[in-house]
């Protein structure tokens, strides 16, 4: 899809920048004023139904989904090179992302289906509890539609042309917007609307995934010390 010269360096130029800014700065910023709110709102108290198979399905899934974008993504391209050819690159995400993504695009639907089915859940959720799971959604169904897409060029064109632009917007590069005229619109929306979530995390539900991030300092920190009341420690 190609866009007018500036919209298409505001889209995917400048518009990355104030969604990761927003999500920076949000999230401190709450995690500072409302840090009770800082959580993942479980309704599993309302009902139980379809909770363990769709948060299952679309938390396992996402998981796969996010490491195999940052492993694919941002690995160094020298590296990528001397591992594999870029048709073997673009099949390896393909089968990865493809079947992880489709699990938790079911586990979403399972999810969806039970906020909206059961009235005492529907009662309970606000409206951006039901617009983010939405938004969720619809970027694992466009992540997925991404594979026939891709299957109708195996050169690795393309997908090359989605690292070099990810790593370009990790490491600031100029006129990085350029590399992503003309690509093909599910590309496109799939990225726009993949930086829109993070721009609106910082005032849902989703903010609780740095609490996720963060537990990983437990594996460096120092070990707990225990008194008895005898005064030993263990």
């Amino acid at each position: 899809m190609t866009l007018p010269s500036q919209l298409n360096t505001f889209l995917f130029g400048i518009y990355p920048y104030i969604c990761l800014t927003v999500l920076l700065l949000g999230s401190l910023i709450r995690f500072d004023r409302e840090p009770y709110s800082w959580k993942s709102d479980s309704s599993q108290t309302l009902h139980k139904g379809e909770l363990r198979l769709g948060s299952n399905l679309f938390h396992y899934g996402v998981l796969v989904v996010i490491l195999g974008h940052f492993v694919g993504f941002l690995m160094p391209e020298p590296l990528v090179m001397w591992l594999m050819s870029p048709t073997q690159h673009q099949l390896m995400a393909m089968v990865i992302g493809g079947i992880a993504g489709a699990i938790a695009l079911v586990g979403a639907t399972v999810l969806i289906h039970r906020r909206l089915a059961f009235r005492r859940i529907r009662g309970n959720s606000r409206k951006w509890d039901i617009t983010i799971i939405v938004m969720l959604w619809l970027q694992l169904a466009l992540g997925v539609l991404t594979v026939p897409f891709s299957a109708q060029n195996m050169s690795g064109e393309h997908f090359e042309v989605l690292v070099q632009y990810v790593q370009g917007v990790v490491l600031f590069h100029g006129n990085n917007a350029v590399l992503l005229q003309g690509m093909p619109w599910v590309y496109q929306v799939h990225i726009l609307l993949g930086f829109t979530i993070f721009l609106v995390s910082p005032f849902t539900r989703m903010v609780h995934i740095w609490s996720g991030v963060g537990s990983l300092a437990y594996l460096v920190r120092p070990y707990q010390l225990v008194r008895k009341r005898g005064g030993s420690v263990n």
